[in-house]
């Protein structure tokens, strides 16, 4: 089985991608496999953008093969805000629960006054694979489309997912359960499509 590091501490994306790379001959650790290695400085504006920052970074750190993800909400009556600011929107301190509940409240305050109709968003998520020299091996992008609640529901994921809305499910992104997520979250469609880039000739 292939080894790669993937370029996060965070276990909910760990849990989520290891189980589709592994069924690519993929074995997936995390950056608690590795001596530590500072974090980079994410000031792209896009999410491609500091999903290549952050592969390279960690390659030439570890010497590995290194794959690393930007992902972040887009907003419709937000302009497609908080983007690539999603992780960091309302600015809190505290551990990544504190700040998630923080996000997400000032994100329900920003749309007090919008309408169902105009609540559409997305999940995004870019990734990268870099060799540690540098090089891109793949490139790959994902969404997962729904609208903002008026109130967080649900208690599974993590981030938004209380506050994404599925329309064709009837509740949120929280309340399904990890298997469901998978099958159609926008970092487990990333993963699929850079298996299928890393298959092609």
């Amino acid at each position: 089985m292939t080894k790669l590091l993937f370029g996060t501490s965070n276990p909910h994306k760990l849990d989520e991608v290891r189980p589709i790379l592994a069924a690519a001959g993929i074995e997936v650790e995390g950056l608690d496999a590795v001596d530590p290695i500072p974090e980079p400085v994410e000031d792209a504006d896009t999410f491609a953008g500091n999903a290549r920052i952050k592969a390279r970074a960690y390659a030439a750190a570890s010497g590995r093969r290194c794959l690393a993800e930007d992902s972040g909400l887009e907003v419709d009556a937000l302009d497609g805000a908080p983007g690539v600011y999603s992780a960091r929107y309302a600015d809190s301190d505290g551990d990544r629960a504190t700040r998630d509940a923080a996000n997400n409240a000032k994100l329900l305050a920003a749309l007090a006054d919008v309408p169902d109709e105009r609540r559409g968003a997305r999940f995004v998520c870019a990734m990268c694979l870099v060799e540690p020299d540098g090089t891109i091996v793949a490139e790959a992008r994902g969404t997962y489309e729904g609208r903002i609640t008026h109130a967080p529901r649900g208690e599974n994921g993590f981030g938004y997912d209380p506050l994404l809305f599925l329309p064709d499910r009837g509740c949120t992104s929280a309340e399904l359960s990890p298997e469901e997520k998978n099958a159609r979250s926008h970092r487990g469609a990333a993963a699929r499509a850079l298996v299928k880039a890393l298959s092609e000739p």
